[in-house]
């Protein structure tokens, strides 16, 4: 397959670089994946397609204000982001994305703390190392990792509006964004109508940003992302199996923590908590082993997330549902709408 089949026209002005002026009233197309029919929605109405005893699930990491402004010994100022928590993280010496030019040997100044570059990588990264724990110095002076194509520096309400209302685990540098718009008001709402609200974490990162940049959609690799599971939401989905239920992903960072852990979440009996590092790639062909519905946000042309999107829904009928959106004046990317795909 190619990349360059799984395209579509973004106009610049649909691109949402601000969240909406309060939280949760965004649209939601929903999108029949079997029919290929769609509804023009609001998020609030993703109650109206969960019913009692389905699950639904939330990633409940916290973004990391990892953007970090630094200076070179010969005072050029540089940028790097601290990138995603692993389980065997050194915070002391870590991979980072930087912009401008970096070479090894490199001493780098934030505010008082210095920061050296032992190596340059492919691909814009680098290795640094620090005697300060790097994650306390981003939250001390690094700035939310906005998108670049918001064009615009992070703001005072970025630090609010580009984290759920549930994050808790710190090690993301970018938002699940289908979850932005979900308040306590519509959780409550949606757990009084019998529905099972469980968490997982997965730490974004480069795998869920990075581009595709082969030709074919086989070429890519992901990178590895770090997940745990809680026992309670392997039960809940396990449960939801045996009973005909639904399972309900909040997010493409979900959908690919439950479908990398799928064989043991379904093969195991008994208490069982998963971690791990995710790599799972998924695009047109997959065969979904465990959820049955996805909340996802409107995604970019020829990106991993519009590949998963798109072998969920199928892309005859995603590609009109995009279309569509865009003829509506739909918000797209991180701040923007959503989808519901069932």
């Amino acid at each position: 397959m190619r990349v360059s089949d799984y395209d579509y026209n973004l106009p610049e002005d649909r691109i949402a670089t601000r969240p909406p002026a309060v939280r949760g009233t965004t649209r939601l197309l929903v999108l029949d994946k079997t029919a290929g029919s769609t509804e023009d929605r609001h998020y609030t109405d993703l109650i109206d397609y969960l019913g009692a005893g389905d699950v639904l699930v939330l990633n409940d990491t916290r973004v990391i204000p990892a953007r970090l402004e630094v200076f070179t010994a010969a005072g050029a100022k540089r940028e790097i982001l601290v990138l995603e928590k692993h389980h065997d993280t050194n915070t002391h010496e870590m991979r980072v994305m930087y912009r401008g030019t970096l070479r090894a040997g490199d001493v780098l100044k934030v505010h008082d703390q210095t920061i050296a570059v032992t190596s340059v990588l492919e691909g814009g990264l680098a290795m640094v190392r620090s005697d300060s724990d790097l994650y306390q110095l981003a939250t001390k002076y690094g700035q939310v990792p906005l998108p670049p194509y918001m064009h615009r520096e992070a703001d005072q309400s970025d630090a609010e509006r580009y984290q759920t209302m549930f994050a808790q685990e710190q090690g993301s540098v970018a938002a699940p964004t289908a979850s932005l718009n979900l308040t306590q008001q519509l959780l409550q709402q949606i757990k009084a109508k019998g529905v099972i609200i469980q968490y997982l974490t997965l730490h974004v990162g480069l795998g869920t940003f990075l581009p595709i940049r082969s030709d074919e959609v086989e070429g890519h690799t992901m990178h590895q992302e770090y997940f745990e599971i809680p026992v309670e939401t392997v039960a809940a989905i396990r449960q939801a199996r045996k009973t005909g239920k639904k399972v309900t992903a909040v997010g493409t960072t979900v959908t690919r923590t439950l479908e990398y852990a799928a064989s043991q979440i379904l093969s195991q009996d008994g208490p069982t908590q998963l971690a791990g590092e995710a790599d799972i790639y998924i695009y047109p062909g997959y065969q979904f082993q465990i959820i049955d519905q996805l909340v996802t946000n409107f995604h970019a042309p020829r990106s991993t997330v519009l590949m998963l999107t798109a072998a969920f829904a199928g892309w005859d009928y995603l590609k009109p549902a995009y279309d569509q959106a865009i003829a509506g004046r739909y918000s797209m990317l991180s701040y923007g709408d959503s989808m519901l795909i069932h």
